[in-house]
């Protein structure tokens, strides 16, 4: 059962935020198809920071009106939403309409803010959920979180982004000339670039997030279905109290041999209630200037990471070929999860 739980613990995690992932990555082969072009990340970094309106309605309902929203609803709405989104993808995302006189690909643009809106959404209504289990299966969660980035990057990996071949073409015109009837027909040889489909397309890889979202959510039905005899999960730091009983071994006439004991064991569980206490590590004292430069510090690196670099990285890696974007989208959001991993090795910075 522990392991079973275990697994899907992680596949739940999944869901988390493999759909913004997955759009992410598959930007090298959408840029070059939709009327947005290079400015489609942009566009993309925009509505994100939009949908971070899901969250905060969550939370405010939680603040202002406890036990009326209930988690697991919540859950379900997105994953299930989140599952047929990814799957509308794969049919409207190339469909277009023009907007205040310029060509705009509206769909793919509102289903992602759909998308976000649940992703982000799932950042504040997942882990409370996920705070009823024991400690161990939020660490899996986790493990399964970062898996949402991982794996995508993984399929566009294996996936590819085509290559580019050049071609000559010829272009003929005729020029009539109007000395009698003479007339000659020319034409001269051009280059041109064409772009070879990738190993699988586009709206394959959207029906892949689709499945995902929706191992995510049958994952979830089981996880509500496990029987739960167990409080919400707590981190145990002070060690249980142990009472050893001691023996002088001597017969000592005159005296209680209760009362001896007792008094062993007292004097032995002070001396271990000492020992754990000086074995607990100290809470650190931050002032508030300190505490305001580790907040600018956040503040900056996701500014860095969820705004400004996604939104120019087509203009820093386009340039170097259809090749090395795709390959600095795909690499990049595998990065995030194995950084994380590796930092599980180093607890004490």
């Amino acid at each position: 059962m522990s392991l079973l739980v275990h697994l899907l613990a992680c596949a739940f995690g999944t869901g988390s935020w493999v759909a913004i992932n997955g759009l992410w990555v598959e930007l090298p082969l959408i840029v070059n198809e939709l009327p947005e072009g290079w400015y489609l990340p942009s566009y993309l970094t925009v509505i994100i920071q939009l949908a971070n309106v899901g969250p905060l309605l969550v939370t405010l309902m939680y603040k202002f009106c406890p036990g009326r929203l209930k988690a697991v609803v919540v859950i379900y709405m997105i994953l299930s939403l989140g599952a047929v989104s990814c799957f509308l993808l794969a049919f409207f995302w190339k469909e277009t309409t023009v907007v205040a006189g310029e060509l705009h690909s509206t769909a793919f643009l509102i289903i992602t803010f759909f998308l976000s809106l649940l992703d982000c959404t799932s950042s504040v209504t997942f882990l409370p959920f996920m705070m009823q289990f024991p400690a161990q299966y939020l660490t899996t969660y986790f493990i399964g979180e970062g898996l949402s980035g991982f794996i995508p990057g993984l399929v566009a990996l294996g996936q590819g982004v085509g290559m580019i071949k050049c071609v000559n073409v010829t272009q003929g015109w005729d020029n009539m000339t109007e000395t009698n009837t003479t007339s000659s027909q020319t034409g001269h040889y051009s280059t041109e670039s064409q772009y070879q489909p990738a190993n699988f397309s586009t709206e394959i890889f959207f029906f892949f997030l689709a499945g995902m979202m929706g191992l995510s959510l049958v994952a979830f039905v089981f996880l509500t279905r496990i029987p739960r005899n167990f409080e919400r999960s707590c981190e145990n730091l002070v060690a249980d109290q142990v009472v050893f009983t001691a023996s002088s071994g001597l017969d000592n006439s005159g005296k209680d041999p209760a009362g001896e004991t007792e008094s062993n064991e007292l004097t032995i569980s002070v001396n271990l209630q000492k020992q754990e206490a000086s074995t607990l590590p100290s809470k650190a004292k931050y002032s508030g200037k300190q505490f305001a430069f580790m907040y600018f510090l956040v503040a900056w690196v996701n500014s860095l990471t969820n705004g400004v670099l996604p939104s120019v990285q087509t203009y820093s890696c386009m340039p170097y070929g259809n090749t090395v974007y795709h390959l600095s989208a795909a690499l990049g959001s595998m990065a995030n999860p194995v950084a994380c991993i590796i930092a599980m090795f180093f607890p004490n910075r």
